[in-house]
């Protein structure tokens, strides 16, 4: 009797979700997404939650409960056994640790999903981890999640590489404890309205539209509930066109969608593109791609994309947000490097408008991952 070859064994994937941050339940929703759509003839999918207090945990892959919606906010709950990642570049193998009992062993991975959203996620923590690990991971790598994160240094490396962006105030932790008073009137000399927003947060957490110079000092209070520095920006009057960017194949330039909208219906009760409109609510907000744009307008988005993309050595994925001001320029607003990704988030939306469906993002995001080579790049 002839012994049949064994099949294949498919590419491990771990999805890492949730995380420490404010951002944990829009992260979940992300993972619940993806674990839907992932070929499971191709990959072999371990879903990694973590903790609020940062206790990584095996899950069950039942994307049901990491769904967000306005009745259920998911939550990964901490357990006794944790999950623990190899500190060490000769293995790749994930064990599950609890108390008294021998370790067991998940396998070896061969590459990570980080669906993190927000600090300690998508601000370069998990991918040094990853690095010392010398596992392969989806997305840009330590400099640049840490760079694309902070709203700061975002623009410093924009305004460097002489892209536009529009005029901006930082508040730092202290400045704000040495004179309140000083850190206020530098923003004030933006003008008004303002969007104060916390320096290193996603999702439109703890932003506020400040038009009334009596509620500044509220804002930055409400902003630093998130993070202690914060940044500032003059509001742009104009509309928000938004471009989803993809890394080239074989040191190729990035790739990028076509351009996006998003259309808030002020009378809806949202003032902005605000936490609620993006994940929470289904009426008062448009979501259009094509944007209806100049086609020079939508090539000037694209090309801004790529270059901030670029700019910033991003790596995997990346949404740009760009402003189309009523004077015809176009502004960067910031980039995103582990954007919205569930089936309904723009960046999906954007690329399966150009040919690029859900599923097969997910495949090529693995792909780009698996053909980069670890450490220095």
């Amino acid at each position: 009797m002839t012994s049949q070859p064994d099949a294949p064994r498919k590419t491990r994937v771990a999805l890492v979700f949730g995380g420490r941050s404010s951002e944990h339940a829009v992260s979940c929703s992300t993972a619940a997404g993806v674990m839907r759509a992932i070929d499971r003839d191709a990959y072999d999918v371990i879903p990694i939650g973590i903790a609020r207090d940062g206790h990584w945990v095996l899950m069950d892959g039942d994307p049901a409960q990491l769904e967000l919606t306005a009745g259920h906010t998911p939550e990964v709950q901490p357990t006794e056994a944790g999950v623990v990642v190899p500190l060490g570049s000769t293995q790749r193998t994930l064990t599950v640790q609890e108390p008294g009992r021998v370790p067991d062993s998940l396998g070896e991975v061969d590459v990570v999903f980080p669906l993190l959203h927000g600090p300690f996620g998508e601000d370069g923590t998990i991918q040094g981890l990853l690095e010392l690990a010398d596992i392969r991971y989806v997305g840009s790598g330590v400099l640049a999640s840490a760079a694309g994160m902070d709203k700061h240094y975002m623009k410093v490396v924009f305004q460097g590489a002489g892209l536009p962006v529009g005029p901006y105030a930082v508040v730092t932790d202290a400045q704000w404890q040495r004179d309140k008073a000083a850190a206020m009137d530098a923003v004030a000399s933006l003008g008004f309205p303002v969007f104060v927003k916390p320096a290193r947060a996603g999702s439109s957490m703890g932003i506020t539209k400040v038009s009334d110079p009596q509620d500044l000092e509220a804002a930055i209070e409400a902003a630093r509930e998130h993070d202690p520095k914060v940044v500032v920006e003059a509001a742009i009057v104009g509309r928000e066109i938004e471009c989803a960017v993809l890394q080239g194949r074989d040191h190729q330039p990035p790739r990028t969608s076509q351009v996006g909208e998003i259309e808030v219906d002020h009378d809806g009760g949202h003032d902005f593109y605000d936490f609620e409109a993006k994940y929470l609510e289904e009426q008062g907000v448009t979501l259009s791609c094509p944007a209806k744009v100049p086609d020079e307008v939508a090539a000037e988005v694209q090309r801004l994309a790529a270059a901030a993309f670029e700019a910033l050595g991003c790596e995997g994925l990346a949404r740009v947000d760009c402003f189309y001001t009523d004077r015809g320029e176009v502004v960067i607003n910031e980039i995103n490097t582990m954007p919205g990704f569930t089936p309904h988030s723009m960046y999906p939306q954007m690329w399966a408008a150009s040919g690029l469906s859900y599923p097969e993002l997910i495949d090529e995001l693995i792909q780009l991952a698996l053909a980069r080579r670890t450490g220095l790049r």
